[in-house]
């Protein structure tokens, strides 16, 4: 097996673990969120328990989906085009992440108070 062929594989390995996280996380979310209601539950913390889990999932699969274009684009074709479309893809899903987690915590990241542990 030559070397691109592994980087490939390993890209679409990490890019299918992205696809996987946000389909199970949303699957598992999803779930949750129904038995929370069948349980009665009341609708507005079990609504707010499901966008956070699922935010969570897309978060994680965001960031196998920058890892997996990160290794493709450098180990493979370092064109001076190929990173600048690889550093447009992160800057639009990083944009996304912080995002979505201003959403799903009221504050920005930088924002957060530190714990003293």
């Amino acid at each position: 097996m030559q070397f691109t062929e592994v980087v490939e594989t390993a890209g679409q390995g990490l890019d299918a673990a992205g696809v996987a996280a946000i389909v199970i996380g949303g699957s598992v979310g999803t779930i949750r969120f129904l038995r929370q209601l069948s349980r009665n539950q009341e609708f507005d913390l079990a609504y707010r328990a499901y966008r956070r889990g699922l935010g969570r999932a897309i978060l994680l699969g965001l960031e196998f989906l920058v890892a997996a274009d990160i290794i493709r684009t450098v180990a493979i074709s370092p064109t001076f085009t190929s990173v600048g479309v690889l550093a447009l893809i992160v800057l639009v899903r990083t944009f996304l992440s912080y995002s979505l987690e201003l959403e799903l915590t009221g504050q920005w990241p930088w924002q957060r108070t530190k714990s003293t542990d």
